[in-house]
């Protein structure tokens, strides 16, 4: 039988200073793209994916993303006095639900792996997805609603998958691949951040997983690895051979939030594809290339 998803995992303990200065004081899941914060980019996505509960693995000096998911109440009570309907619309149509949203402090910044493993006791034991605000993916249909689809078909564990330049897989977890389609990916091995030489495909993991359970098992017994940190990706090659594990080639343009051009592209990306923006930004965008 086939465990249905209903939690996911957002890791937002991390540090940005590849963002410093803004985030000295702003966790970087709360820097905007157009209008919206990383961060309720990667919820909304979980709730078209038919995500229930949310919870969120934070640290020090995060309390801004705690405010954006709660009632303000003074807010709304200025947009009601003022009429404005469609602002009141608009703060509170994303909101998950009362009872949705919990929160852990991962005490240190030890990776990826461990502040997944921060979040055991919330999650229990069942499946459950986790997603990296960093990783802004814009698609027809959720990238992570295409996964639950694929992991209601085969079940055990799925990773968002995409194929990158062969030079550029020292950036990434890369999958050893065994049975290969158009769209999904046998997983026989991981590697983290392998050189091009030494990588044994071009197929790179991206910040969307659906994971059993299971894997908290592995990290309890994961040291660090790449950088000194917990990393996720050990703990998902000691699951291979436990059960089915596929990488998913999603439909849709990911954009690396997590870097400084990758944030600007996603901006314009997702501007432009906002039918209330898009034909002033492209003349905006000529006038610019014509002074390049």
């Amino acid at each position: 039988m086939i465990r249905p998803i209903r939690k996911a995992v957002f890791p937002v303990g991390g540090l940005g200073t590849r963002f410093l200065p803004a985030t000295k004081a702003m966790p970087k899941e709360m820097l905007p793209v157009v209008d919206k914060p990383l961060i309720q980019y990667a919820v909304e996505e979980a709730r078209a994916a038919g995500i229930e509960e949310f919870i969120f693995v934070t640290g020090r000096g995060k309390q801004a993303i705690e405010d954006h998911f709660d009632r303000s109440y003074e807010l709304e009570d200025v947009l009601r006095e003022r009429d404005k309907r469609d602002l009141l619309d608009l703060i509170n149509s994303w909101m998950p639900a009362a009872g949705q949203v919990s929160y852990t402090r991962q005490m240190e910044p030890l990776g990826l792996g461990h502040a997944v493993r921060c979040a055991k006791a919330l999650v229990g034991d069942e499946p459950f997805a986790v997603l990296l605000a960093d990783d802004l993916i814009l698609a027809k249909e959720a990238c992570l609603a295409q996964m639950v689809e694929a992991y209601n078909n085969v079940g055990g564990n799925i990773i968002a998958a995409m194929d990158v330049p062969p030079e550029h897989t020292k950036r990434y977890g890369v999958i050893k691949p065994g049975k290969n389609s158009d769209r999904m990916v046998e997983v026989t091995g991981l590697v983290e951040k392998p050189a091009p030489a030494e990588a044994p495909s071009n197929t790179a993991v991206i910040g969307r997983y659906i994971l059993q359970p299971s894997v908290f098992h592995h990290l309890d017994n994961t040291q660090r690895g790449a950088g000194g940190e917990m990393q996720l990706t050990d703990a998902l090659a000691k699951m291979i051979g436990e059960g089915p594990f596929h990488g998913l080639r999603f439909d849709g343009e990911r954009y690396d939030c997590g870097d400084k051009i990758g944030f600007l592209h996603a901006n314009i990306a997702f501007a432009l594809a906002r039918p209330d923006m898009n034909k002033d930004l492209s003349v905006i965008l000529r006038d610019i290339s014509k002074t390049l």
